[in-house]
């Protein structure tokens, strides 16, 4: 928002240098971006009379000018303006002045053999619009001027200063000079005079279509009046056009200047439309009820009055007048239907559109414009009706003009609900002011005083103040807490004591942090790198995801339930981008359930697809895919790492994974989660190798069972001082039975010698019998105090080999 300080003079007393108060705007929360002096663009440019014009003697397009600034002599200036004349003020550039939009410093010189000791400027070369090539004629813009040789910068509106402010998403009403003025009258305590508004003003109810009167009110409100007598060939005051010049916008004429002049001041937008025009667009009498509101259809063209042709589809919102659309709903009117030189009557829009409609209808076509960044911001619908009553008056002043109706459809906002805002819970909030090394309580005039300022209406009561927001401000300030917030933001934050807690006490990582923390690196040390993907996924028509209630986009819509589909996709895109695998996982949260009860899961997943080896001499630089085995030892060596044992389990029936390579991992006599080969289906349907391979793990699972005392907490385990015994057992047993299973029935049968069993090899052949196979193992023995004899160790070994016997049906090898 471009702030002119001279017109905010005249809503405000400001009498603070202009640095200062852009520093305690900055401080409030209206950030300032840049500081833009109009009068370094005219320095040293001064106010002349050209008494008399000759015949350069050299040159056929140079004139010989002198011109009287004030001084003892006239000075002489040859100038090449086709409309420079004897007998008229112009502005002239002294010897010594710099013109930054001309990026000129003016010299004495001679041009063509005729010395030139100055330069007459044009409105251009003082950074000024104009639509003629000459000179600036100072009697066709001021009729009364001052001296000669005073500064020309009060003629042309450059004795003025412009801050650039960055307006947040909840201050809508920065986006006005109203707003800024409250803003600076309650942060220096300056007297306000603010133009009065009639919030009600007599009106008659729009009768329109349902349809159209649904989109009408679903914005808010929507008036639309009839003003004829205006001419729209005449151009807008110059204090109109310094307005529109000062905060970027361009003229255009008097009617259209004005309207965008009551947007800039009390923020509402507003659109005039010619009435003559319309009547010609739709070739029919129009009348109030002729306007309508609809979503445009598809294809539907439309040419703005920027002369850009638009194809429209469903998501743009048109305002129509017989069904023609003649307005983009918030953003821009048509050209066809805008004010000309021919215009004599208007009608005058004036609504409050939803902020989500105009966003959506800005996106669709690729336009923001000043009207649509205020819509899309919000703004109360309050002001709505009285901005067209304070363009009327505007208007009035410029034109013999009248009002032949007001109509509107929705209903004007009621009076607004007062909020409670309780002393104590302000100073509960805030704590104590500072100063001097002493603390009081924040005085009640003082916070009197801010929300006055702002131009709240207060009422006291009992536990503190009944609140009402004016109407600019009644979207922000709708709560208990924005009130405090407001008092806190014009005292000052930096006045108030910081209060810590107590008491202080040290902070630290508790053992599931720690335990997250260290599988994620144990995880990147076994190959693997963490990504992290957004949590919002497109629908699925197979599978039931939970909607968010207000999505940006289609493929952003619901909350995911998986990690794996998001990993499979990250390694296509790896993949294909030449590398020769890739290893990944994600620690991440997935939503199930319903829209009112949403369930949310953390989980530990990863896909590893690809090699991921640095060396090539070993195989004489050929690919080596990974095997299952390799695969599945990664993760092992992870779990190993946590302390932590799984056993596999057979696992058929998941549709994702191949039906003979994959596994149930199996925790502390429960299911974790699952590990295994990427279907060679769905693996051909992403383009993706067949040795891809998948896990999906219950964190809070993994991280309870990793943190469990016995585990956790380091425990001292004398070294061994005896040596072992080793044997090697074989048996056949059905196909169908797990080594882990044998594994544990080994472990639990030669307690308290045995201390580990190593499977050695497996084997599945005709020799062992059809579904059956042949599993070794390697069985170390070892006594706590002395090495064991053989008739120690036999009696254990034989009850190993009866407890699978019995358990199993084996038949022993060895």
């Amino acid at each position: 928002m471009r702030v002119s300080l001279s017109w905010l003079n005249e809503l405000v007393q400001v009498n603070e240098p202009v640095q200062e108060l852009a520093q305690r705007l900055s401080m409030a929360g209206f950030e300032e971006e840049e500081i833009e002096d109009l009068s370094a663009l005219a320095q040293g440019v001064v106010i002349g009379f050209v008494k008399e014009k000759d015949k350069h003697p050299n040159a056929d397009k140079l004139s010989v000018c002198q011109v009287d600034v004030g001084g003892p002599e006239p000075i002489q200036i040859v100038c090449g303006a086709g409309n420079v004349r004897a007998g008229i003020h112009v502005p002239v550039a002294m010897v010594g002045a710099v013109l930054p939009s001309a990026n000129l410093t003016i010299k004495a010189g001679e041009l063509r053999g005729v010395a030139s000791n100055g330069m007459i400027c044009s409105l251009s070369e003082l950074g000024l619009a104009s639509d003629s090539d000459g000179i600036a004629v100072l009697d066709e813009l001021e009729t009364d001027l001052p001296a000669l040789g005073q500064p020309v910068a009060a003629v042309l509106g450059l004795d003025d200063t412009v801050l650039d402010l960055a307006i947040t998403a909840n201050r809508p009403d920065g986006l006005s000079m109203v707003g800024i003025a409250r803003e600076v009258a309650a942060l220096t305590g300056g007297e306000l005079s603010l133009p009065e508004l009639d919030l009600v003003p007599h009106h008659e109810p729009l009768q329109t279509t349902v349809q159209s009167a649904e989109a009408m009110t679903a914005g808010g409100l929507y008036g639309i009046s009839l003003i004829e007598a205006v001419d729209g060939s005449v151009a807008s005051p110059a204090w109109a056009q310094r307005r529109l010049s000062r905060a970027g916008i361009n003229q255009v004429n008097a009617v259209v200047d004005i309207t965008n002049v009551v947007m800039l001041e009390q923020g509402q937008p507003l659109h005039a439309f010619d009435a003559d025009a319309l009547e010609r667009i739709t070739g029919q009498t129009v009348e109030a009820a002729s306007f309508g509101l609809r979503k445009a259809l598809d294809g539907e063209t439309f040419t703005g009055l920027d002369d850009r042709e638009l194809t429209l589809d469903g998501r743009a919102q048109v305002v129509t007048c017989h069904d023609h659309p003649i307005a983009l709903a918030g953003v821009m009117g048509s050209k066809a239907s805008g004010v000309g030189a021919a215009t004599k009557r208007i009608w005058l829009e004036s609504a409050m559109f939803s902020p989500v409609s105009v966003r959506t209808t800005a996106r669709s076509v690729g336009l923001r414009t000043d009207a649509s960044a205020r819509f899309e911001k919000g703004l109360p619908k309050d002001i709505t009706l009285a901005c067209s009553v304070r363009a009327m008056e505007l208007l009035s002043a410029q034109f013999p003009c009248s009002l032949k109706g007001r109509w509107v459809c929705g209903a004007l906002e009621a009076d607004a609900a007062p909020v409670t805002l309780r002393r104590q819970a302000l100073h509960r909030l805030l704590g104590p002011l500072v100063a001097d090394n002493s603390e009081e309580r924040l005085p009640d005039a003082e916070i009197e005083r801010c929300l006055s300022a702002l131009g709240c209406q207060l009422s006291s009561t009992t536990e503190g103040w009944s609140v009402v927001a004016p109407p600019a401000r009644r979207l922000d300030l709708a709560r208990e807490i924005d009130l405090v917030e407001e008092v806190a933001r014009l005292v000052g934050f930096d006045r108030f004591g910081s209060t810590l807690p107590h008491p202080i006490a040290p902070g630290a990582l508790t053992a599931q942090q720690q335990a997250e923390r260290q599988l994620r690196r144990l995880l990147s040390a076994a190959g693997l790198q963490e990504i992290t993907n957004l949590s919002l996924v497109g629908a699925d028509a197979g599978e039931q995801r939970i909607a968010i209630s207000n999505p940006l986009l289609a493929e952003t819509s619901h909350l995911r339930t998986n990690l794996w589909e998001e990993h499979l996709a990250v390694c296509v895109r790896n993949l294909k981008a030449s590398q020769e695998g890739c290893w990944v996982f994600e620690i991440g949260t997935t939503y199930s359930g319903s829209p009112t009860e949403v369930v949310e899961t953390r989980e530990l997943c990863g896909v590893m697809s690809g090699e991921r080896r640095m060396e090539r001499w070993m195989n004489s630089g050929k690919p080596v895919p990974l095997n299952y085995f390799t695969a599945r030892g990664r993760l092992a060596e992870v779990m190993q790492a946590l302390k932590l044992e799984l056993s596999d389990r057979r696992l058929e029936d998941d549709q994702r994974l191949h039906p003979g390579r994959a596994a149930t991992l199996v925790l502390e006599g429960r299911p974790l989660g699952c590990f295994g080969q990427l279907h060679p289906e769905l693996a051909a349907q992403q383009d993706l190798p067949e040795a891809t391979y998948i896990f999906e793990l219950d964190l809070q699972r993994l991280l309870d069972a990793a943190t469990r005392s016995n585990r956790w907490t380091p425990a001292f385990k004398p070294f061994a001082t005896v040596p072992a015994s080793e044997r090697d057992l074989a048996i056949v047993v059905n196909r169908s039975i797990a080594a882990s299973d044998l594994a544990q029935c080994m472990r639990k049968a030669g307690k308290p010698l045995l201390e580990a069993v190593t499977l050695i090899d497996r084997f599945e052949g005709e020799q062992v019998g059809e579904g059956m196979a042949s599993q070794a193992f390697r069985l170390r023995y070892r006594g706590k105090s002395e090495t064991l004899k053989e008739e120690q160790v036999a009696p254990v070994h034989e009850k190993i080999r009866q407890a699978l016997v019995k358990q199993f049906s084996a038949d022993l090898r060895s």
